[in-house]
Protein backbone atom coordinates (compact mmCIF):
# COMPACT_ATOMS: atom_id res chain seq x y z
CA UNK A 1 0.00 0.00 0.00
CA UNK A 2 1.60 3.48 -0.86
CA UNK A 3 1.84 5.64 2.04
CA UNK A 4 -0.41 8.32 1.28
CA UNK A 5 -3.05 5.83 1.12
CA UNK A 6 -2.17 4.40 4.59
CA UNK A 7 -1.90 7.70 6.03
CA UNK A 8 -5.75 8.39 4.25
CA UNK A 9 -7.17 4.71 5.55
CA UNK A 10 -6.01 5.57 9.25
CA UNK A 11 -7.18 8.64 9.40
CA UNK A 12 -10.45 7.47 8.23
CA UNK A 13 -10.89 4.10 9.71
CA UNK A 14 -10.32 6.77 12.92
CA UNK A 15 -13.17 9.09 12.01
CA UNK A 16 -15.36 6.18 10.96
CA UNK A 17 -14.53 4.34 14.37
CA UNK A 18 -15.01 7.53 15.99
CA UNK A 19 -18.48 8.22 14.03
CA UNK A 20 -19.86 4.65 14.85
CA UNK A 21 -18.68 5.01 18.88
CA UNK A 22 -20.90 8.02 18.65
CA UNK A 23 -23.55 6.76 17.14
CA UNK A 24 -23.93 3.69 19.74
CA UNK A 25 -23.97 5.83 22.42
CA UNK A 26 -26.22 8.18 20.90
CA UNK A 27 -29.05 5.10 20.16
CA UNK A 28 -28.65 4.40 23.40
CA UNK A 29 -29.72 7.91 25.21
CA UNK A 30 -33.29 8.29 25.01
CA UNK A 31 -34.30 12.32 23.70
CA UNK A 32 -35.17 12.73 27.86
CA UNK A 33 -31.65 12.00 28.40
CA UNK A 34 -30.25 13.63 25.67
CA UNK A 35 -32.34 17.27 27.57
CA UNK A 36 -30.18 16.72 30.43
CA UNK A 37 -26.92 18.45 31.21
CA UNK A 38 -23.52 16.64 30.83
CA UNK A 39 -22.89 18.18 34.47
CA UNK A 40 -24.46 20.52 36.74
CA UNK A 41 -24.50 24.17 34.61
CA UNK A 42 -22.89 22.71 31.40
CA UNK A 43 -24.00 21.68 28.30
CA UNK A 44 -26.96 19.35 27.36
CA UNK A 45 -26.73 16.50 24.98
CA UNK A 46 -29.52 17.73 22.54
CA UNK A 47 -26.77 21.02 22.17
CA UNK A 48 -24.07 18.81 21.95
CA UNK A 49 -25.44 17.19 19.26
CA UNK A 50 -26.89 20.32 17.44
CA UNK A 51 -23.33 21.52 18.44
CA UNK A 52 -21.72 18.62 16.43
CA UNK A 53 -24.41 18.66 13.65
CA UNK A 54 -23.17 22.66 13.15
CA UNK A 55 -19.42 21.69 13.06
CA UNK A 56 -19.50 18.72 10.34
CA UNK A 57 -21.83 20.68 8.05
CA UNK A 58 -18.91 23.66 7.78
CA UNK A 59 -16.95 20.61 6.75
CA UNK A 60 -19.02 20.46 3.75
CA UNK A 61 -17.69 23.80 3.08
CA UNK A 62 -14.01 23.19 4.11
CA UNK A 63 -13.97 20.12 2.01
CA UNK A 64 -14.92 21.69 -0.94
CA UNK A 65 -17.94 19.28 -0.65
CA UNK A 66 -20.56 22.05 -1.54
CA UNK A 67 -22.80 24.16 0.50
CA UNK A 68 -24.34 23.50 4.42
CA UNK A 69 -27.25 21.18 4.57
CA UNK A 70 -28.33 23.07 7.64
CA UNK A 71 -27.01 26.51 8.01
CA UNK A 72 -30.05 27.57 10.21
CA UNK A 73 -28.10 25.03 13.24
CA UNK A 74 -25.15 27.82 13.04
CA UNK A 75 -26.47 30.74 15.16
CA UNK A 76 -28.00 28.43 17.94
CA UNK A 77 -25.25 25.62 17.72
CA UNK A 78 -21.67 27.53 17.37
CA UNK A 79 -22.62 31.67 17.55
CA UNK A 80 -24.77 31.08 21.10
CA UNK A 81 -24.05 28.95 24.30
CA UNK A 82 -26.90 26.04 25.28
CA UNK A 83 -30.10 27.40 26.56
CA UNK A 84 -29.89 30.89 24.71
CA UNK A 85 -31.52 30.10 21.98
CA UNK A 86 -35.22 30.11 21.93
CA UNK A 87 -35.86 28.02 18.70
CA UNK A 88 -33.91 24.88 18.27
CA UNK A 89 -35.20 21.92 16.48
CA UNK A 90 -36.62 19.49 18.42
CA UNK A 91 -34.24 15.69 19.35
CA UNK A 92 -36.18 13.93 16.97
CA UNK A 93 -35.25 16.12 14.20
CA UNK A 94 -31.35 16.63 15.03
CA UNK A 95 -31.26 12.78 15.46
CA UNK A 96 -32.42 12.58 11.62
CA UNK A 97 -30.21 15.93 10.71
CA UNK A 98 -27.24 13.57 12.24
CA UNK A 99 -27.70 10.58 9.85
CA UNK A 100 -28.77 12.47 6.91
CA UNK A 101 -25.47 14.60 7.64
CA UNK A 102 -22.82 11.54 8.21
CA UNK A 103 -24.66 9.63 4.81
CA UNK A 104 -23.76 12.99 2.60
CA UNK A 105 -20.53 13.13 4.29
CA UNK A 106 -19.74 9.29 4.07
CA UNK A 107 -20.49 9.09 0.22
CA UNK A 108 -17.91 12.38 -0.56
CA UNK A 109 -15.27 10.76 1.53
CA UNK A 110 -15.65 7.61 -0.67
CA UNK A 111 -15.61 9.18 -3.64
CA UNK A 112 -12.27 11.32 -3.08
CA UNK A 113 -8.85 9.65 -3.77
CA UNK A 114 -6.55 9.51 -1.57
CA UNK A 115 -4.31 12.58 -3.11
CA UNK A 116 -7.15 14.67 -3.08
CA UNK A 117 -7.11 14.81 0.97
CA UNK A 118 -3.67 16.71 0.45
CA UNK A 119 -5.43 19.58 -1.33
CA UNK A 120 -5.91 22.39 0.91
CA UNK A 121 -8.82 23.26 2.13
CA UNK A 122 -10.93 26.21 1.42
CA UNK A 123 -9.83 28.26 4.66
CA UNK A 124 -6.73 28.39 3.87
CA UNK A 125 -5.17 30.54 0.49
CA UNK A 126 -2.73 28.82 -1.85
CA UNK A 127 0.19 30.91 -0.45
CA UNK A 128 -0.40 29.84 3.05
CA UNK A 129 -1.06 26.40 1.11
CA UNK A 130 2.51 26.73 0.00
CA UNK A 131 4.35 27.60 3.51
CA UNK A 132 2.09 25.05 5.24
CA UNK A 133 1.14 21.82 3.19
CA UNK A 134 -0.33 20.34 6.55
CA UNK A 135 -2.65 22.88 6.02
CA UNK A 136 -4.98 19.93 4.19
CA UNK A 137 -8.22 18.58 3.94
CA UNK A 138 -7.12 15.16 5.66
CA UNK A 139 -6.19 17.88 8.55
CA UNK A 140 -9.75 18.91 8.98
CA UNK A 141 -10.60 14.89 9.34
CA UNK A 142 -7.80 14.72 12.10
CA UNK A 143 -9.18 17.57 13.93
CA UNK A 144 -12.97 17.07 13.63
CA UNK A 145 -12.13 13.21 14.68
CA UNK A 146 -10.57 15.15 17.89
CA UNK A 147 -13.34 17.33 18.39
CA UNK A 148 -16.18 14.33 17.81
CA UNK A 149 -14.50 12.17 20.65
CA UNK A 150 -14.25 15.44 23.23
CA UNK A 151 -17.89 15.61 22.75
CA UNK A 152 -18.55 11.60 23.08
CA UNK A 153 -16.89 11.47 26.07
CA UNK A 154 -19.11 14.26 27.52
CA UNK A 155 -22.63 12.64 25.76
CA UNK A 156 -21.16 9.26 28.02
CA UNK A 157 -21.79 11.36 30.96
CA UNK A 158 -25.40 11.69 29.88
CA UNK A 159 -25.83 7.99 30.99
Amino acid sequence: MITTDLMVKMVLDRWNGSITNFNKHLHSLTDEQLEKEVAPGKNRGVYLLGHLIAVHDDMLILLGMGEKLFPELHQPFIKEADKVATETPSVAALRVMWEQQNNLLQSNFDRMKSEDWFEKHTAVTQEEFLKEPQRNKLNIIITRTSHLQYHLGQMVLLH
